[in-house]
């Protein structure tokens, strides 16, 4: 349950940029969400990896 709570924290920590980039319209916290959102692909990326290799090793 480790790599949930990762993403869990991920997500999280992105709230308040999400909040200033769509409603307050600031451009960096829209630089902030995109990078996050690219952290939070790579992590959901390994955690498939590693699913798909628990699975079929058993």
């Amino acid at each position: 349950m480790s790599r949930f709570s990762e993403v869990h924290e991920l997500v999280s920590s992105l709230e308040a940029d999400f909040d200033k980039f769509y409603n307050k319209g600031n451009s960096a916290a829209g630089t902030r969400v995109r990078k996050g959102m690219q952290a939070l692909k790579n992590l959901a990326q390994d955690i498939r990896v590693d699913v798909q290799n628990i699975k079929n090793n058993g």
